[in-house]
């Protein structure tokens, strides 16, 4: 069954009072301890006295001992008030200096050609910062889930984020196997897609990408087919090289694979540019140093800035 349990208001005054005289056994000892008045340790260990119904001290002019109330008060009280001051300083010294676990969500196409060593010489620099890395096609709400920031393509940030700049504008390439251009030819214009097998992005919201291209400075957006749908880049990668067809991705999530000689890229004339890669988060004014240090160190990198609002 289950408890329902409310901390009333003010539950904890008056408690580092009573440990206070708890320990030292002197109401005057423990007024010098918290650097307060004798007066004032007095009316707090009343007052919690009260709101307890009970006392907790058996007081003469000579000796101050605790009652079989106070006793037990204090065995449960104490361990739990340190683990609150614990937890305090806890709180304080990452609020302090970088340190702590820095959570970050990110498409997996963006991990081997940005982040990696970005990351490797981030935690060279900030020994005392755990970076955690969560991977997914989703495009997910990075406060309620619990993460400092985020990473995605730039036209799909929030208006009501901050962003840094990671990467300037990136081409859009179409790339097919050697294998599979072999087989079906390399295609020379926008509408001989039309002969082409197309693997397919699914997007987050279920709807299928089509295919952006630049034709006479005009955009263009083309509804291509295959025998293959994805919702990640690099399983549409993957596709591409086994030859099941061409692929419409950033360029540089494909440039590895093109350097290898297992894609090559078509319809370069076509090309459009697409907006680049940024690190997002919800608000400076909620930002702790481990995410501070991080931001500057992506900052420090060449072709980084503020995104434009």
């Amino acid at each position: 069954m289950k408890r329902n349990f409310t901390v009333r208001q003010g539950a904890l005054d008056g408690v580092e009072a009573f440990l206070s005289v708890a320990q030292h056994r002197n109401f005057r000892k423990a007024a010098a301890d918290l650097a307060v008045t004798p007066s004032a340790i007095s009316q707090a260990v009343r007052t919690l006295e009260s709101r307890l119904g009970a006392a907790l001290f058996i007081r003469t002019t000579r000796s101050v001992g605790l009652t079989e109330v106070g006793e037990r008060f204090l065995s449960r009280a104490k361990p739990a008030f340190e683990e609150l001051v614990a937890a305090s300083e806890i709180a304080r010294d990452l609020g302090r200096r970088p340190a702590g676990l820095l959570r970050l969500a990110a498409p997996r196409a963006v991990v081997p050609i940005l982040l990696e060593p970005l990351i490797a010489s981030f935690c060279q620099a900030y020994p005392d910062v755990e970076v955690e890395i969560a991977t997914g096609a989703e495009l997910v709400d990075i406060a309620a889930e619990g993460f400092d920031a985020g990473i995605r393509l730039g036209q799909f940030i929030q208006a009501d984020m901050i962003a840094v700049q990671l990467t300037p504008s990136l081409p859009l390439a179409v790339v097919g196997s050697p294998d599979y251009l072999y087989r079906r030819g390399r295609p020379e214009r926008i509408d001989d897609l039309r002969y082409h097998a197309c693997i397919r992005m699914r997007r987050s919201n279920g709807s299928i990408a089509p295919w952006s291209f630049v034709s006479g400075n005009e955009p263009v957006d083309v509804v291509v087919s295959g025998p293959f749908i994805a919702n990640d880049m690099p399983t549409v990668i993957g596709a591409a090289v086994e030859g099941l067809g061409l692929a419409q991705v950033p360029g540089p999530v494909a440039s590895s694979a093109v350097k290898a000689d297992k894609l090559i890229g078509v319809l370069e004339q076509f090309a459009p540019m697409m907006p680049g890669v940024y690190l997002y988060y919800p608000s400076r004014h909620q930002m702790l140093p481990k995410l501070r240090a991080f931001i500057d160190h992506v900052k420090s990198r060449p072709g980084a800035g503020n995104k434009p609002q």
